[in-house]
């Protein structure tokens, strides 16, 4: 290559080198996840109402349903009893959790093979940043070149896994969470930068990040029912949701600047058991603590980890739910121990002053277990 030619290649560098990356994050959501793999798995339940969850004859609860049955009003965390009497000719299957697991880790190894940069929020759902795979000078132009791919991952996952996903692309996590719901299933939605404002205004405001039932109940209290609402709102949100009145202002208008969490660490290890029949036998209650202490010792143990907070949390009879928790000063890893802080969580706050329909067992403020040398005393 000749001097001149090295020269007009190093005049376009300062271009080729300037040129901004524009964030582009896609959410990807596997449409109807668990009842889905059921389907695929068991040819014979495509097209017909399949209920992921307890019997309709147990004290169970819905854990998904396919788009048959949610024509019904089936939804998941209903009690299958009531999912039952919506749909009577819905097939109820028991959960195959390590199934969708290990379906999950291949759909994930798939979108990995894009490139993507992948916050896995739960078995069925992620974020992806893919932004460095998507050029353009302008957000919107990244956007707009994104959307191929975005197909292409959408073919490749039904073509590999026989299976459709719904992606929203936005330029945060936000948007791209409203654009894979915006059109289920196998929906592919993308919001441009210029239209975000607009394509918020008519929703409801509890589609909003972090508004759950009580915000929303004091949002509309306040005659704020739409994120138009919010976006049109002349005084201080403060007032009405406190210290986070700013960011709620800055979600409506499309503004997220939250990076993806990239990291898997564990934040709480927990089990619970609902009872056929309310009890409030102490035998009962006793040995359900003990199995679910075992099991939270030996998922502690499996990731190398030691918990400073014991929960439990019951259901009673007509639904009402607490918790208490307590903190130790030394972290607690063994079953015996978990047992005994349990049992004494119960005591101590007299808890099971009537027949009980659930009871659970937690731990959280999780840290690494280290290795404790004793010393001995000759």
């Amino acid at each position: 290559m000749s001097w001149l030619e090295l020269g007009e290649l190093a005049h376009g560098w300062p271009k080729l080198f300037n040129r901004a990356v524009h964030r582009v994050i896609f959410h990807l959501d596997m449409d109807a996840f668990y009842a889905s793999v059921e389907q695929r798995d068991r040819p014979e339940l495509k097209g017909r109402p399949v209920i992921v969850g307890g019997s309709p004859q147990s004290r169970g609860v819905v854990c998904a349903a396919s788009y048959e049955a949610r024509k019904f009003g089936v939804r998941s965390a209903m009690p299958s009893v009531t999912a039952g009497r919506l749909c009577p000719k819905g097939v109820f299957l028991r959960p195959r959790m390590d199934a969708y697991r290990a379906e999950s880790k291949e759909i994930m190894k798939l979108i990995a093979s894009f490139g993507a940069i992948i916050e896995q929020v739960s078995v069925d759902e992620a974020y992806l940043d893919l932004s460095a795979q998507c050029s353009g000078d302008t957000p919107d132009e990244a956007l707009y070149a994104a959307v191929p791919l975005a197909k292409k991952i959408k073919q490749t996952v039904r073509e590999a896994r026989r299976l459709t996903a719904s992606i929203g692309v936005a330029a945060n996590k936000l948007l791209a969470k409203l654009g894979s719901d915006f059109n289920k299933p196998d929906g592919l939605t993308m919001i441009p930068e210029r239209d975000k404002v607009a394509f918020l205004r008519p929703l409801p405001v509890r589609v909003i990040h972090g508004v759950g039932k009580v915000t929303e109940a004091a949002l509309q209290h306040a005659g704020i029912r739409t994120v138009g609402d919010l976006q049109d709102h002349p005084g201080d949100l403060r007032a009405l949701v406190g210290s986070w009145g700013p960011a709620l202002k800055r979600f409506a208008f499309g503004e997220d600047d939250r990076p993806l969490d990239l990291s898997d660490e564990v934040k709480s290890v927990s089990a619970e058991n609902t009872f056929e029949r309310d009890t409030e036998d102490r035998k009962i209650l006793r040995a359900c603590l003990k199995e679910q202490a075992d099991e939270i010792a030996g998922r502690l143990a499996k990731r190398r980890l030691t918990a400073r907070t014991v929960q439990v949390k019951l259901r009673y009879g007509d639904f009402s739910t607490l918790s208490r928790q307590m903190t130790v000063e030394e972290p607690v890893e063994t079953a015996a121990v978990i047992y005994r802080l349990g049992c004494w969580l119960l005591a101590r706050e007299k808890l099971v002053n009537r027949p009980l329909r659930l009871l659970g067992l937690g731990v959280s403020g999780l840290e690494p277990a280290t290795v404790r040398q004793l010393w001995l005393k000759l």
